[in-house]
């Protein structure tokens, strides 16, 4: 075997741990928190930096599209997920970290934007980000109710956190990689109780 060959399969065998560890039951409850804001038409807010910049985004489109059932017109109003990703607007960014600091990127957007009962995801791989936890902060004090996607322990992030979903593991690049897999099993999880009352109103229709 190869040296890559051999790091390869080094890598896998202990993600596979890692993946083989996750925190299944704080995931279910994390659907189980959306698919209530869901059925309460409650917004959700995700935010993170870099890898997880992009998961934020990525978790967003599952939720507002890949919930989306269409069909006939009985179903032309049936409700939607408000999912909105603060890692998006790039002017919005760039105009919190020059005039105020980026500590206040997503805070500063939620700010105008987030209510009481609505629910933010903040991702952080360290649970340190600062930005990340000045926007959990935000989202305390208004009364929305804070997921967390972490590793590391937690770090700081999991003292605000009502839903902390922490791997178990301190390779970012596994936590990483685990955190899209419980995106997925999120996104997927409430896709199918989402189609499921879609169903039931179809079949009444």
């Amino acid at each position: 075997m190869s040296e890559s060959a051999s790091e390869y399969a080094h890598y896998l065998s202990d993600l596979k741990i890692v993946v083989d560890s996750l925190p299944l039951e704080e995931t279910k409850r994390a659907a189980d928190i959306l698919f209530k804001a869901y059925q309460n038409d409650r917004s959700v807010f995700l935010f993170g930096n870099g890898g997880s910049a992009a998961l934020a985004s990525h978790l967003a489109t599952d939720l507002g599209k890949g919930t989306h059932f269409p069909g006939p017109p009985a179903l032309r109003n049936i409700r939607r997920f408000k999912a909105i990703s603060l890692t998006d607007n790039i002017p919005m960014m760039t105009a919190w970290s020059n005039d105020l600091s980026y500590e206040q990127v997503f805070a500063g957007q939620m700010e105008n934007l987030i209510r009481a009962r609505d629910v933010a995801i903040g991702i952080s791989s360290s649970g340190n980000s600062p930005n990340v936890l000045r926007g959990l902060e935000l989202a305390r004090r208004v009364g929305a109710t804070n997921i967390g996607l972490t590793g590391c322990g937690g770090g700081k992030m999991k003292d605000l956190l009502d839903c902390p979903i922490i791997v178990p593991s301190n390779h970012m690049q596994h936590v990483e990689d685990a955190h899209l897999i419980l995106a997925h099993l999120i996104f997927l999880d409430l896709k199918a109780r989402i189609g499921a009352s879609v169903a039931a109103i179809s079949g009444k229709a």
